[in-house]
């Protein structure tokens, strides 16, 4: 029977169809005799010519009918309830043509053969026609991959009406939430209760789970995922349902689930005046251009009609990719904004002057930064210059410029840091406080913090990802650390409209919404890679016989925290925004940060990480470094071979304790 299948399906198309015609001629002379047998009560009709003669009317003419209305350009396999719409036209036709033939020829055919030649004819074709589909779609079926589809609502049954169109899926089961579709059978799959999904797996082999759940809330689908990826299967979102639909996504577009899918939460939809306001009309300048932050500010301010982008960047290839990723964006949209690629330093003042100058820069992002916490920790002169000088240095740029607004992208590790970078990144937010305090000119100076994003250059997610590809161990540093995640779209999103909102040196602190733990984002990126995890605390307890992916408990990083804050005290406020709040918290005037600002410079100059640490922790920072490790002697001068042995570090000022909290002025 296969092997006859599959002969048929090797068919040319041209042979497939003089195939059906010859079954449709016999069907339809069968239909007739049939016809005339019920009305009639005997065969006895079937010597006497005079009633085959309207056959000779009605065969090509039907025929040629089922042609018009397209029944031979349907493949067997994909016919649908329309197809059998239209057969229903041609079998009418072909009645009615048999009617005016008996009465042409004088035939004698009693007047309800027609009536009783429709239903005997309709019903043979379709259900040859639904027989034949069934038989080639049960053929193809062995050979396509058996899925349970999570989700019985509208897009689960477009999912499987477009499984039944492919060659990749086998629909076996719905299971659905809602008791009301429990045991009802859709497009030929019965509905189950989501909690019989272990024991389907089981009777249908399936290893694939699609997640038919477009409407369903972040929280729920994370709770979903979470139950199924204990079950050791693959697990598969579809894409918009608009988009298979209209044909932009198919079956082939169905994409594993993703620790983004399971960390993202459902979103609030922005507001577009506060979306504009520093924006739309205005030229806008991104530092740190390139980066994960910094380019998606970049497309969201592209898609908001600024005058002009200026793409600021250190790095080569960093700006090279943006670019042209804008360049792609502006000619696919027909968007008529100019992008401006320069690069440079953020510590090279001359330029930055040229460049707002030139362009007439009215806004501007900072998201240059180094965030790295132990390259940081292991590099710290090079990482306080860039962080803390940098801004500094397009700080006072931007107010000689007179920019309208500057907005610094911070990070949670600002709040009582225990690493150089997140000291340096709360100096930073410092030096924006004492230039907003002091300005009287046009430059409204604000700060956005938040914690991690999703899938940016240095995310736990690609290295899990790259751990589980190599067949691991995963890493993890302690078994209770947790941070925060958002995803970059929304966080470039709540740092436009945080900017917007700001009067003059502001910190405003996104919500982050809950912490994850880490290693229980670890378990389930394995088990979403069809892995069974284990956890151990040395490279000695790996046992095959716990399961096929260790996760390992390597101890905290030096500068790494435990829990990140997003808040240094508890007097926050909220914002119209309901993910945007305002922190009031201590600032210096430009004397106090100026006065760190040269002890740090000479420290910096002379590699000094124990100056730098002291200088650190006497200013206001709440700064308590978790070690103080041999690598601190890394970031010292490496002398000459025979050179003198130095006489002794460069001693800290005397002065340090006198760089003091001396003021506290809310942010806002």
């Amino acid at each position: 029977m296969l092997r006859v299948l599959a002969h048929l399906s090797a068919l040319p198309r041209w042979q497939k169809v003089v195939l059906q015609v010859v079954l449709d001629l016999c069907m339809i002379m069968v239909a007739y005799l049939v016809a005339m047998a019920l009305r009639l009560d005997n065969w006895n009709f079937s010597r006497s010519l005079r009633y085959y003669m309207p056959m000779v009317v009605v065969l090509p003419l039907t025929i040629a009918a089922f042609a018009q209305i397209g029944l031979y350009r349907a493949i067997v396999r994909h016919i649908t309830s329309r197809t059998l719409g239209s057969l229903v036209f041609g079998v009418v036709f072909s009645a009615l043509v048999m009617a005016a033939a008996s009465h042409m020829f004088r035939a004698g055919i009693p007047r309800s053969v027609p009536f009783i030649y429709i239903v005997v004819l309709f019903m043979m074709m379709s259900a040859a026609r639904l027989l034949a589909r069934n038989i080639f779609r049960h053929d193809a079926q062995h050979l396509r991959k058996p899925v349970i589809v999570y989700g019985a609502g509208d897009a689960g049954r477009q999912l499987v009406n477009a499984m039944a169109q492919s060659k990749l899926y086998n629909p076996k089961a719905f299971v659905d939430d809602n008791p009301a579709l429990h045991r009802a059978t859709i497009g030929g799959v019965k509905v189950y209760d989501s909690k019989a999904i272990a024991r389907l797996i089981d009777q249908t082999g399936a290893k694939t789970i699609l997640l038919a759940l477009p409407s369903v809330s972040s929280l729920r689908r994370r709770e979903i995922v979470q139950n199924l990826s204990a079950l050791q299967v693959d697990i598969k979102t579809i894409p918009g349902i608009e988009d298979i639909i209209s044909g932009k996504a198919g079956l082939a577009d169905l994409r594993n689930v993703t620790p983004e899918d399971l960390l993202g939460r459902d979103p609030v939809p922005p507001r577009d005046s506060l979306l504009r306001q520093n924006i739309t009309g205005k030229v806008v300048m991104v530092s740190g251009a390139g980066g994960s932050i910094g380019s998606e500010i970049c497309r969201q301010v592209l898609a908001l009609a600024p005058k002009a982008l200026v793409l600021y960047e250190m790095s080569e290839f960093a700006l090279y990719a943006i670019e042209g990723e804008l360049a792609d964006i502006t000619a696919q949209h027909g968007l008529q904004v100019p992008v401006y690629p320069v690069m440079g330093s953020v510590l090279n003042g001359a330029r930055l002057s040229a460049v707002l100058a030139r362009f007439g820069v009215q806004t501007i992002y900072h998201a240059a930064a180094y965030k790295h916490v132990p390259l940081v920790e292991e590099n710290m002169a090079e990482g306080i210059t860039n962080n803390v000088f940098g801004t500094h240095t397009l700080a006072n740029a931007a107010v000689a410029a007179e920019v309208e607004r500057f907005i610094l992208i911070s990070t949670d590790k600002a709040v009582r840091p225990t690493n150089v970078m997140g000291a340096s990144k709360r100096l930073a937010e410092l030096v924006c406080q004492a230039f907003a305090a002091q300005s009287s000119g046009p430059t409204v100076f604000s700060m956005v913090r938040f914690g991690n994003v999703l899938a940016s250059s240095g995310s736990v997610i690609p290295r899990f990802r790259a751990q589980i590809a190599a067949g691991g161990p995963v890493t993890v540093t302690h078994r209770d650390i947790n941070r925060f995640f958002m995803t970059i779209p929304e966080a470039a999103q709540l740092v436009i409209q945080a900017g917007a909102m700001a009067k003059g040196g502001d910190v405003f602190v996104l919500d982050m919404g809950e912490p994850v733990r880490i290693l229980d984002l670890a378990i389930s990126m394995v088990r979403l890679s069809g892995h069974n995890p284990y956890v151990i605390d040395s490279e000695k307890d790996i046992d095959p016989a716990r399961g096929d992916m260790p996760i390992l408990i390597t101890g905290l990083r030096k500068g790494e925290k435990l829990y990140e804050e997003l808040l240094i005290g508890n007097n926050s406020a909220g914002t119209d925004h309901p993910r945007i709040m305002t922190a009031s918290e201590i600032a210096l005037d430009m004397a106090g940060v100026t006065r760190i600002l040269q002890q740090l410079q000479a420290a910096c100059a002379a590699h000094d990480a124990a100056a730098l640490r002291l200088i650190l922790q006497a200013a206001p920072l709440d700064y308590q470094p978790s070690d103080l490790g041999a690598s601190d002697l890394l970031i010292a001068p490496l002398e000459p071979k025979g050179a003198p042995a130095p006489r002794g570090r460069a001693k800290p000022r005397a002065d340090l304790r006198l760089v003091a909290a001396s003021t506290k002025k809310p942010a806002g």
